[in-house]
């Protein structure tokens, strides 16, 4: 039996992959969300303590 062109998975348009797909499967994308939302959550956190610190009266 001869092999489609999609491949030994079967199926498939044979196109480029979805958005999403090509998104997740890019390394250097998913290292900038791993060091930019720890940072941005840790700076909104950090601006949150500080305003809930009391003003000191003389």
């Amino acid at each position: 039996m001869a092999e489609s062109e999609t491949g030994a998975s079967g199926g498939g348009t044979g196109g480029k992959p979805p958005f999403m797909q090509r998104l997740l499967d890019n390394h250097f994308f998913l290292l900038f969300l791993g060091v930019v939302i720890p940072t941005v959550f840790y700076i909104l956190w950090g601006v949150m303590e500080l305003t809930q610190i009391p003003v000191a009266n003389y």
